[in-house]
This record gives C-alpha cells, sequence and structure tokens, in this order.
C-alpha cells in the first residue's frame, strides 16, 4: 500500500508531472528522480518513499521514541497498544516527523535538502544531483585533507544548528551525507530526537559526532570526539547554542 498511491498523491497536488527513474532501493525506504511541477520552481525532485514497517530492518526504534508525547488519549492508548490503528498513526507519524525535522533545520540554515511535500507515504524534496547522476555519498568521496577539514567544520556546524533547534540528527554518518560541487547535503532524519525529553539524546549526539571524527580521520584530520560532544552538549544545556 505504502508504494502504490505515493505518485498520484504527489501528482494529484500539482507537485511533480512524472517519475524518471528509481535512485535507491533500501530496506527503510527507495527514492526516485522526479520531474517536478513548475510551481515547485524546481526540475528535479527526488522522492523518499517508505516502506510498510513490517519490510523494514529498522523497527528498534525504542531509543529514539523514548520522550515521544502523543496529546490524544485515544491515539495514545492504540499507538502503546500496538493495534492497527495504532501502526497506522505510528507509521504516518514517523514519515511527518522527518518531514517537519527536515522544514525545521532547513529553516535555520543547515546544509539539507529542501522540503516540497509530504504525503501519508513520501516525502518530496530537493534532489542533489543532475538528470545524469545523483549526488554521491560522502563514504565513497576521496577527499584531500584539506577538503575533508572543511567538510569535517561544516558537519559540526551542522550539528550545531540541529542543536539549536533542540534536534540530534542520531544516524549521522558519511552514509547520510551527500557530496555535489563541492558542498554538503545532509539526509535520512527519521530517527532525529529531540535533545529536551529523549533520554538518549545525549548518548545518540556522541555516536554522531564519532562517526564524523572517524570518517575525517582517513584523510588524516585528527579531532577528539568525546570533547567536541561533550562542549556541545554542555553548551546545550546552558542553552549558548
Amino acid at each position: 500500500m505504502f508504494e502504490d498511491t505515493w505518485f498520484d498523491d504527489l501528482q494529484s497536488e500539482g507537485y511533480i508531472t512524472d517519475v524518471i527513474r528509481p535512485l535507491k532501493s533500501g530496506k527503510e525506504a527507495s527514492v526516485h528522480l522526479c520531474r517536478g511541477a513548475p510551481s515547485t520552481g524546481e526540475a528535479l525532485l527526488a522522492a523518499k518513499v517508505y516502506r510498510p514497517r513490517a519490510a523494514r530492518s529498522f523497527k528498534n526504534d525504542a531509543a529514539y521514541t523514548a520522550g515521544r508525547v502523543i496529546t490524544n488519549a485515544r491515539t495514545r492508548r492504540a499507538v502503546q497498544g500496538k493495534t492497527r490503528f495504532g501502526r497506522e498513526v505510528e507509521e504516518r507519524m514517523w514519515v511527518g516527523r522527518e518531514y517537519e525535522t527536515l522544514r525545521e533545520v532547513h529553516t535555520a540554515g543547515a546544509e539539507v535538502p529542501r522540503p516540497v511535500a509530504c504525503s501519508d507515504t513520501a516525502i518530496l524534496m530537493e534532489y542533489v544531483g543532475d538528470e545524469d547522476e545523483a549526488a554521491p555519498q560522502l563514504k565513497d568521496v576521496r577527499l584531500s585533507e584539506r577538503e575533508a577539514a572543511h567538510v569535517f567544520e561544516r558537519l559540526l556546524q551542522n550539528v550545531e544548528v540541529f542543536l539549536s533547534r533542540n534536534l540530534v540528527h542520531a544516524d549521522l554518518s558519511p552514509f547520510n551525507v551527500l557530496w555535489w560541487n563541492g558542498e554538503i547535503r545532509i539526509i535520512d532524519f527519521p530517527q532525529a530526537v529531540d535533545a529536551r525529553t529523549n533520554p538518549n539524546a545525549r548518548d545518540l549526539l556522541w555516536r554522531d559526532i564519532e562517526h564524523v571524527c572517524r570518517f575525517a580521520a582517513r584523510f588524516g584530520v585528527d579531532r577528539d570526539p568525546a570533547k567536541l560532544a561533550s562542549g556541545l552538549w554542555d553548551r546545550f544545556l546552558l542553552a549558548r547554542l
């Protein structure tokens, strides 16, 4: 059901005119290159289409949903009881949460794809690349030490922007960063957590910083992840971001 309606939903709302080709097919989601409608201001757009939860490998999400508040009592009971309605609500929340997170951090100036629209099953966003080639993941890019140092500083600055909006990416790594024409775009935010309410936020921030430092070290850029993460977290707690 998830992948059957996304095109009709986004086309009927006047966001896309057709699908050019699939870009990526993973266990959590597939990504498709689409032709944007004139109203979007984009010739090309990327549609990230979620698979049903049962078909995804990323199911152990307790660390990411801890501290989440569902104000509607009926909905909260359904989600906690894992009823059919509760599972449907949780699916929509998972997609909607990523879209709203993208909007929040993009508005704050983070280097993420511009979100364009959202349906129950898909997120439509800025496409990074050209019609012939999609931007590669940072893990597949060979950088000079100088380039790596620049990318590292950009990633840290983005982590700071996220924290300034009370968010931790929680899965930041070279797998979730695109590289195109010397610029980065950070992607994949479904597991982002609220640093104010999630009890695992500090540990997830530590892990993000460790991944970034490990990547930079491949190119001779050595940084202390514990010192960096501790400093960022302390500044967040003191509201100095």
